[in-house]
């Protein structure tokens, strides 16, 4: 087995998949003031993923929760069904949502009211739908370290020739540290560790965070993101690198911005933050990003090697795979938008699944069960694009 390791990893590593003809390893070793990046480097953004999350946790506790009280949002206090071992049983191996006929028969089964049977299910099924103040404190953690990652990234390359100038990505690469002014700098360092960890920690929190109805399609992206990250790392791609990530980062905190105010019911500035985000998305993600970003991935390398590596086909396969899922989220924002512009309706098919009870079990018991369908409306700005 040891030896089958050995054996894939020296594949893994040959020179020929990750740098040009004529290049080595061994010409990645830091000398004479020159720092370059190493692959055992990315191993380090595991414990950054779960400091981050440590992180999350104080942000969320002691920032998102007092500033959604001062938005208005209420911590609603679910109410818990009576436990019942052939409901309970039902309602994970049959149906979350049984028919009237069901219900009829669970409540012989069970000697008690149909009332009694669809209150239990409305209840059962509201415990596993997570409460506003809760996704409220989610998109304010996201919304905090895009915006941050956003000021970041640009402090990082506004002075950089390359953020100018797409053609600067390439000049002299592999060996790019040509001075002492180019070798890798401590801010592109931090700023991969940040975002490769960031991606990290959202999956290790897939089975916890608010589930959306495109679920795989965020695990699709956490995943790409994450390897086109760090072959980027490993093949020095840094410079092009670092922005694929400040023109991702830049549209997504508007979106958690307006989510935020969406579950305040800040209406206008909900609309108005959704717009800007909307603006923001199509700017970099379908304009910027498959004529300027890909443009450079896959064109300009062919002016300075012949014969590309097989790490340019990597790299530039799992960058069209994000190209994909940005025209599937620009084809949905586009059709919400004309929705919101000629029925001025801004609610989203794939919106994750609201409360069934939004009032107190008091009030329920008054009104005898009578519920207003499914509550408030579900908006795009309940879902999250990356």
């Amino acid at each position: 087995m040891a030896h089958i390791l050995k054996t894939l990893n020296s594949w893994f590593w040959w020179e020929n998949i990750w740098m040009p003809i004529n290049c080595t390893w061994a010409d990645f070793v830091d000398r004479d003031g020159l720092v370059f990046p190493k692959p055992q480097q990315l191993y380090a953004t595991i414990p950054y993923a779960f400091v981050l999350l440590i992180i999350r946790f104080f942000t969320e506790r002691y920032i998102a929760i007092p500033l959604a009280k001062a938005l208005g949002i209420k911590n609603v206090r679910r109410v818990k069904p009576q436990p019942n071992p052939v409901l309970e049983s039902y309602f994970r191996e049959c149906s979350r949502h049984p028919s009237q006929s069901e219900i009829q028969g669970l409540a012989k089964k069970c000697n008690c009211t149909v009332h009694l049977v669809e209150k239990w299910f409305r209840r059962r099924r509201n415990l596993e739908i997570p409460t506003v103040l809760r996704k409220f404190q989610e998109a304010f953690w996201r919304f905090s370290f895009y915006f941050t990652s956003s000021i970041a990234g640009f402090i990082f390359l506004h002075d950089k020739p390359w953020f100018y100038d797409i053609w600067q990505t390439w000049v002299g690469y592999p060996f790019q540290q040509a001075s002492p002014r180019e070798t890798l700098l401590p801010s592109q360092y931090w700023y991969y560790m940040a975002e490769i960890s960031f991606y990290w920690s959202l999956l290790f929190t897939l089975g916890i965070d608010t589930k959306r109805k495109d679920f795989l399609a965020h695990v699709v992206h956490h995943f790409a993101a994450i390897g086109l990250m760090s072959c980027s790392w490993c093949g020095n791609y840094v410079r092009v690198g670092t922005l694929v990530m400040f023109v991702h980062d830049t549209a997504d905190f508007w979106l958690e911005a307006a989510k935020m105010f969406n579950y305040a019911r800040w209406e206008k500035t909900c609309n108005l933050l959704f717009f800007i985000f909307s603006v923001a998305f199509f700017i970099t993600r379908i304009i910027l990003f498959p004529f300027w970003i890909l443009r450079a991935t896959l064109y300009q390398p062919t002016f300075y090697s012949t014969t590309p590596v097989i790490a340019y086909f990597l790299f530039n396969g799992q960058l069209l795979i994000l190209q994909g899922l940005h025209l599937y989220w620009g084809y949905l924002i586009f059709k919400i938008l004309k929705r919101f512009i000629f029925l001025k309706d801004l609610k989203d098919d794939r919106s994750d699944e609201e409360e069934e009870d939004s009032v107190t079990d008091n009030e329920e018991e008054s009104t005898n069960g009578n519920k207003n369908g499914c509550g408030s409306g579900k908006h795009l700005l309940n879902s999250s694009h990356h």
